[in-house]
């Protein structure tokens, strides 16, 4: 389904409309856009990236990702998380080389940078524990995350292990604690994000575990 122009769309909606749409409920495309191939085509091309370009994802392109994150629907409107950006490269390589110390071997893996999957660019998300759907709004915030920079050219992966090792290992909680979430707010996950320097294959996806119930 994909063809040179819906590519070529895709680089370009997220500079014709807003995350928000048109306020009516509604997104605002150029007229004769078929959205819905457009977005079914992001969706369906989009890849988890280990391998990026070393230079960070641009701030502003990052602040269009979030706006496009904060814009998904949550429970309430309670807007159960906190998102913290880190493009800082001390802060990454530092906390890499504490998990290098607990871990040594992640080290020797071919073409090892950081513990992110070598993205120079990482969200931090958190969840309102005192909230039990927060997690759900963190997810969808973090779906629209992914495949809004994937419709700008900016690669990701979700990751959990870096969170374990945050919330478990005492010497990562100086990292923690720069993030700053709010009290009551606690890591649930970490995204990284940068110009993907691969191209990965589509894995099988199962489509057993989905009926209709009539």
């Amino acid at each position: 389904m994909k063809t040179k122009s819906n590519l070529l769309l895709l680089l370009a909606l997220p500079m014709l409309m807003s995350c928000g749409g048109d306020g009516n409920g509604a997104a605002s495309v150029p007229a004769g856009v078929d959205t819905a191939a457009v977005v079914y085509d992001n969706i369906m091309t989009r890849r988890s990236v280990r391998k990026y370009k070393p230079q960070p994802v641009e701030r502003a392109k990052m602040d269009s990702i979030v706006a496009c994150g904060i814009n998904a629907p949550n429970g309430q409107n309670r807007q159960a998380y906190e998102v913290r950006i880190v493009d800082d490269a001390d802060f990454i390589d530092g906390l890499t080389k504490v998990y290098v110390e607990s871990n040594p071997k992640a080290a020797a893996e071919p073409g090892f940078k950081n513990m992110f999957r070598n993205a120079p660019t990482v969200a931090f998300i958190a969840a309102d524990t005192s909230y039990d759907m927060s997690v759900i709004d963190c997810g969808l915030l973090g779906g629209n995350m992914v495949l809004s920079a994937w419709s700008m050219g900016v690669g990701s992966c979700c990751l959990g292990s870096p969170t374990r090792f945050m919330l478990e290992t005492p010497a990562a909680k100086p990292y923690l604690d720069k993030l700053g979430f709010s009290d009551g707010y606690k890591l649930l996950y970490v995204i990284g994000f940068g110009y993907p320097d691969e191209t990965p294959a589509a894995k099988p996806r199962r489509t057993d575990m989905v009926r209709y119930v009539d």
